[in-house]
């Protein structure tokens, strides 16, 4: 039976799912709270990891060797990348990578992770899937694609850093956790999608449109993610 760790940095990206949760237990580990129990029939565990990429990386190592989670599944906000990315679009990860790690003095290229044999951690095919089906049955006005996660721990707010993504890395939108989450879910062989809904252009306007949009697009996330943990 599928057991399902759901992972959001912040509250208002996992409080939605907390009320709708038939809770069994509240587990504290690493100063977060882990709730166990049924979401629309499935077994999930849902948690704030915190922001950043050390403790998204933390919950999901917990969420494997104390839950023993069968998939993961991060759901939040980003900044877009992407012109065909608007504010309230959802973007559903095909892949994810770290924009800040930085190896080039040693010869690599950046966003590389020395002596790994992948820096670039692919989403589950199904899950994806699932997700984008999912998302235009209970969001049927919001525009969805799948595409690129970068992360690093900053906050994207300026045209320099958001055009050195986008030329660099490809990235479709830019946020503080999901290659953590991506990377962690790899390395313990873990199946796992990043879903994003966007709440800034991670350019000049970002940390005016950020806090307007952020719940919003939190909600929108939520509701999909309610129904993704049925389909998997």
């Amino acid at each position: 039976m599928s057991r399902i760790g759901i992972i959001g940095a912040m509250e208002l990206e996992v409080e939605e799912l907390k009320s709708c949760l038939s809770l069994s237990k509240v587990t504290e580990k690493a100063g977060m709270e882990f709730f166990e129990g049924s979401l629309n029939g499935a077994e999930v565990v849902v948690v704030r990891c915190g922001i950043g990429k050390v403790n998204a990386a933390l919950c999901v190592q917990i969420l494997a060797d104390l839950f023993e989670v069968t998939h993961i599944i991060n759901t939040g906000v980003a900044g877009s990348l992407n012109a065909a990315l608007d504010i309230g679009d959802i973007l559903v990860s095909r892949d994810a990578l770290h924009h800040d790690m930085d190896v080039s003095a040693l010869g690599y290229e950046p966003g590389i992770v020395p002596q790994m044999d992948t820096s670039v951690f692919k989403a589950d095919e199904g899950m994806v899937e699932s997700a984008l089906e999912i998302c235009k049955e209970v969001n049927p006005d919001i525009h969805v694609m799948s595409g690129r996660v970068v992360s690093g721990d900053c906050f994207v707010a300026g045209k320099e850093i958001k055009n050195r993504l986008i030329s660099s890395f490809q990235g479709d939108c830019a946020e503080m956790e999901g290659a953590a989450i991506a990377h962690g879910a790899y390395l313990n062989h873990l199946p796992f999608v990043i879903i994003r809904a966007i709440s800034d252009k991670a350019d000049d306007s970002a940390e005016m449109d950020y806090p307007t949009f952020e719940c919003a697009a939190a909600k929108h996330c939520a509701r999909l993610v309610k129904a993704l943990v049925t389909r998997v």
